[in-house]
């Protein structure tokens, strides 16, 4: 009896352990990644299975489990920094998971087992973040709009290798759009589609010059072909004629030319035999030189052309490259000059607008005044019943401002000395001073004889021109001198 309960014992003892041990043998899923912690090796931390199972020692080792389910992650970038100082807004959409190959494993292991899937999702947007803006630094704003492979292409390598550090892999990169604060990418867009617009307007333009073209081609074909008819049908009225008066003599002579012919057709044949093994000659060594230059082309000058087309490419590269650059720093110097200018005309066209405004103010005072003038004039010649009544009442005004000029001018005479020779009586009694002082104040032009001057007959009311009579000169008389000073 007791036998019986040793050996009962024993097998629960052994069934116990065996299911102790079964339940430490751990399969690993297909979507998972089982990580067996403590000691399993020298050297190791952790020991990664994706697929299997693996034994798991009691008491010296332990375990846990890594998700492999993709984690989508949003990425609004905003404001990123081009190759052109241009900031660029790129929201994307990465998909990221951990990663299964051997050695990335265990960097998941050691930097992400214990955490949420929230936290792995914020230190993989970190990482994405700083390379996104790595790779748009190192490229042009047209290379990143026109050539989006290669930006997703640069992103993935970048974010790859950093993501590979902490056992992470990407999946899948999707963006979404690509802006610019600036409009830059805007104004690239609307620059395309004018060139297009204007393609298609130059074309419809071609298309309505051509059929205009060609219908007026078609309209001279017609009447060089209804021409043409006409006069066909008229020579061939006329040669209808001499064809039937030739048709008898060619039938006569037919005969005779058949025999001559047929003889020339055989020399003929002959000749075009020969001809044509010449020719085949020829054929094949023209084929042989083909085939022998097709080889040297092939191996010699194809070759040369591919490096000098890819040096050519990369030249044009680099060119490109190069101008953009300098395309850039015209742009920027040529805004800075436009600012400039701007403000110089601002303040030209406000001193302009001064200007002007006095000019006009001056005009129209002067405009005002030559308006009196003329208005007074036109009152004037309409009261005087003429123009020549109102010119002789200007100059009647203006006597005597005149008179006062002529004596002011009489008066600055400056007469240190006169000397007369008098020899006595004259014959009016007076003596020759006295006729010498006379005749001086009488040479001094009256009244009437300077209005005459000017081309004024003054009125009767102001009295007349006296004729002053001539007088017959007379011996004079021995000179006795006399003296007076002034």
């Amino acid at each position: 009896m007791e036998f019986l309960i040793l050996i009962g014992a024993s097998v629960a003892v052994f069934f116990s352990v065996l299911v102790a041990l079964a339940m430490r043998y751990k399969k690993c899923p297909s979507d998972r990644i089982l990580v067996v912690y403590g000691k399993v090796g020298a050297g190791k931390s952790a020991q990664c299975y994706h697929g299997g199972a693996a034994f798991i020692w009691p008491i010296i080792q332990d375990y846990q489990y890594l998700n492999l389910t993709p984690l989508p992650i949003d990425i609004k970038l905003e404001g990123a920094l081009s190759k052109q100082n241009i900031r660029v807004n790129t929201p994307s959409t990465f998909t990221v998971g951990i990663a299964t190959e051997p050695g990335v494993m265990e960097n998941a292991a050691e930097r992400l087992l214990g955490l949420t899937m929230q936290h792995i999702t914020e230190l993989a947007k970190d990482i994405i973040f700083g390379q996104m803006r790595v790779v748009i630094a190192t490229m042009d704003i047209e290379e990143i709009n026109a050539d989006r492979d290669k930006l997703i292409a640069n992103i993935s390598t970048g974010v790859e290798v950093e993501l590979k550090k902490v056992g992470l892999r990407l999946i899948n990169v999707n963006v979404q759009d690509i802006t610019d604060a600036s409009g830059y990418i805007d104004a690239l867009g609307q620059e395309a589609a004018s060139k297009a617009i204007a393609e298609a307007k130059v074309k419809v333009a071609q298309a309505d010059r051509d059929g205009e073209i060609g219908a007026a081609v078609a309209q001279r074909d017609k009447r060089i072909a209804v021409s043409t008819a006409n006069a066909e049908a008229t020579q061939g009225e006329n040669t209808a004629e001499v064809d039937i008066a030739n048709s008898n003599a060619q039938r006569r002579s037919s005969q005779a030319e058949a025999e001559r012919l047929a003889t020339a057709a055989e020399k003929v044949a002959q000749a075009k035999v020969l001809e044509e093994a010449y020719v085949a000659e020829q054929r094949a060594e023209h084929q042989r030189a083909e085939r022998e230059r097709s080889t040297q082309f092939a191996n010699i000058v194809v070759p040369a052309e591919i490096a000098k087309e890819r040096q050519i490419v990369e030249a044009d590269a680099e060119a490109e490259r190069v101008r953009r650059i300098q395309q850039g720093m015209a742009d920027a110097v040529r805004a800075e000059k436009q600012a400039e200018a701007d403000g110089i005309m601002f303040v030209q066209q406000a001193e302009a607008g001064g200007m002007k405004a006095k000019l006009l103010a001056e005009a129209e005072g002067a405009q005002a005044i030559l308006a009196g003038k003329a208005k007074g004039f036109k009152d004037l010649i309409a009261t005087c019943e003429g123009p020549s009544g109102a010119q002789q009442m200007l100059v009647t005004d203006l006597l005597p401002q005149l008179i006062r000029e002529q004596v002011q001018a009489i008066s600055q005479l400056k007469i240190d000395k006169i000397t007369v020779w008098d020899s006595g009586q004259g014959a009016d009694g007076k003596g020759s001073t006295a006729g010498f002082l006379s005749g001086l104040a009488g040479s001094i032009p009256p009244l009437h004889e300077l209005a005459k001057n000017v081309g004024v007959e003054l009125p009767e009311y102001l009295g007349k021109l006296n004729e002053v009579p001539s007088r017959s000169p007379r011996p004079a008389s021995p000179a006795k001198p006399s003296s007076e000073e002034a």
